[in-house]
């Protein structure tokens, strides 16, 4: 199914770059974009095998956490520290993604963490390599990118010898997931063109507490009082990064 997502990602990216017109990458933009998908090749394999066999509610904010300590140390070394106001958000949000992890009951290792920590490292790799294409630059790297990740994943599925074939009805949900993820990697690459590194990766790694809404509605998955004061903090975090920001 990764592979079907991957490949239904790199064709929504390249119409939206024929769309959009603009340039072809060069060399550097193109290895940049590369390194970047194979790491999120790598990062979305884990996450996707995390949550099918772990806890959804632990997978996933451990996955958004370790994704934006990576590109969040690379950005206070190359860019400084930004304003008061926006490290104290980036802080909330540090808060916030411990919060909704938190799950009652459970003792030692939860189900799916080491998944996790594979799944947050590539992404946050991702995010630290595409952050150094060409600015103005948008759905060429990422086409790149997506060819890069279906391509590795490709390679992984064949060597397994692994089933990659959905049965019919899936087929429309897998084609929207690759949209939903392609749409999200765009977005990500424009809001880092935008503004900052740090910024942009802990704000895209407050994820999971979306996911810890739509598990608890979805799969009726238990929302604490924590999890609940998570989601607050999440808020405030954004409030907080978006007035330091703007400021």
């Amino acid at each position: 199914m990764v592979f079907l997502v991957g490949i239904s990602g790199v064709a929504a990216a390249a119409v939206a770059w024929m769309a959009r017109g603009e340039p072809v990458p060069g060399p550097v933009d193109v290895a940049w974009s590369i390194g970047a998908g194979l790491a999120a090749g790598v990062g979305i394999a884990a996450l996707y095998r995390g949550l099918a066999t772990g806890r959804m509610a632990i997978v996933a904010p451990v996955t958004g956490l370790l994704a934006a300590i990576v590109p969040v140390g690379v950005g206070f070394g190359l860019q400084g520290l930004p304003a008061p106001t926006v490290l104290a958000g980036i802080g909330l949000a540090f808060v916030a993604v411990l919060l909704v992890s938190r799950v009652p009951g459970v003792s030692g290792e939860p189900a799916g963490v080491g998944l996790a920590v594979i799944a947050g490292v590539g992404l946050g790799l991702f995010n630290v390599f595409i952050a150094n294409v060409t600015e103005g630059l948008l759905f060429g790297p990422l086409t790149v990118v997506r060819l890069a990740e279906a391509g590795l994943i490709g390679i992984v599925v064949l060597a397994t010898r692994q089933a990659w074939r959905v049965p019919s009805p899936l087929l429309a949900p897998v084609a929207l997931i690759g949209l939903l993820d392609a749409t999200g990697n765009a977005a990500f690459i424009a809001a880092e063109q935008a503004g900052r590194l740090d910024v942009a990766s802990v704000l895209s790694s407050l994820y999971p507490v979306t996911t810890l809404v739509l598990a608890a509605v979805v799969l009726r998955e238990r929302v604490t009082r924590l999890h609940g004061a998570g989601i607050a903090a999440a808020l405030g975090a954004i409030a907080l990064i978006a007035a330091g920001s703007t400021g």
